[in-house]
């Protein structure tokens, strides 16, 4: 689904009008979002998959509190836009993070983004509520994403050893389960959902995939994000994670690994949905699993 500059401003002008004559601007990139530049201060977060309403509705449900816990910018909802005859769906307008996506011009100061991406990450990992959302793709034991490797584990032995691959995996598998509290996790740390200025870690976008459960799956930012020789300061840094919770967390970076790497394909060959940035950060961060094998 995709949307233009006229629909835009005529929403906003139905339910924000003091809104709407600010200027617009299409920003480039967005999976389940498309994202309008308002002003300099906001973007319209409008939904163009099924599930996207759902999770906007759950950042404009939990982010306004978290992220004033937080050391990085965060796109906060500041309102809602509900669905009208315009436009049958739920859509927000959250503040703009300035920054470059890190799959476009990716970190290159390492000791200061691990230092950042782990304060960042200490200020997230605290104990969720009760009724904080559940997810069933994200903090959750590896063992249920084993058919997901499966699937992925031909685009990752396309681009390195194989054997050196499934050693990773099966160590990750063999680690203790996370026995802690579920945490709130970000869910989704790629380097299309972090910006960047100076060569540094900036801000954090997208949270969507926001969830409880075991850190692990953020923790695999420590491949995905920096570059080589990072993640070892990185864990120093953040200070929470024992040796069975690196283990998994390096699971998980093949898991998103497999995923950057198939996407980008897909946008090498021009099918619908496949982003040719993503190709080379996944190849990237799995070179970066393995050299820390």
């Amino acid at each position: 689904m995709e949307f233009d500059e006229g629909l835009i401003r005529a929403l906003l002008r139905e339910q924000h009008p003091d809104l709407a004559e600010l200027p617009i601007r299409e920003v480039p990139g967005g999976w389940d979002n498309q994202l309008w530049r308002v002003g300099d201060e906001l973007a319209v977060r409008m939904p163009r998959t099924e599930r996207a309403p759902e999770l906007l509705r759950k950042e404009y449900r939990w982010l306004p509190a978290l992220a004033p816990l937080l050391p990085l910018p965060a796109p906060v909802p500041v309102r809602g836009g509900e669905p009208s005859a315009r436009f049958p769906r739920f859509w927000t307008v959250a503040r703009w993070v300035p920054g470059t996506p890190s799959d476009a011009v990716p970190v290159t100061r390492g000791g200061h983004a691990a230092e950042v991406l782990a304060g960042f990450l200490r200020a997230l990992h605290r104990a969720a509520p009760e009724d904080a959302p559940a997810n069933p793709d994200r903090g959750v034991p590896l063992a249920a994403h084993e058919d997901g490797f499966e699937r992925g584990f031909p685009f990752l032995a396309g681009c390195a050893d194989p054997a050196a691959v499934r050693r990773v995996w099966e160590d990750a598998l063999a680690a203790d389960a996370w026995q802690g509290p579920p945490l709130w996790l970000h869910g989704d740390l790629h380097p299309a959902n972090v910006v960047v200025t100076d060569g540094t870690l900036s801000g954090v976008v997208d949270f969507g995939e926001l969830c409880a459960g075991d850190p692990a799956t953020d923790l695999s930012a420590a491949w995905l994000l920096l570059p080589d020789g990072s993640a070892r300061r990185f864990f120093e840094a953040y200070g929470r994670a024992d040796g069975p919770t690196v283990r998994r967390a390096r699971g998980w970076a093949l898991l998103r690994a497999s995923g950057l790497i198939a996407i980008g394909r897909a946008g090498d060959e021009g099918l619908p949905g496949g982003k040719p940035t993503w190709g080379p950060a996944g190849r990237a961060a799995l070179a970066r699993v393995l050299a820390d094998e």
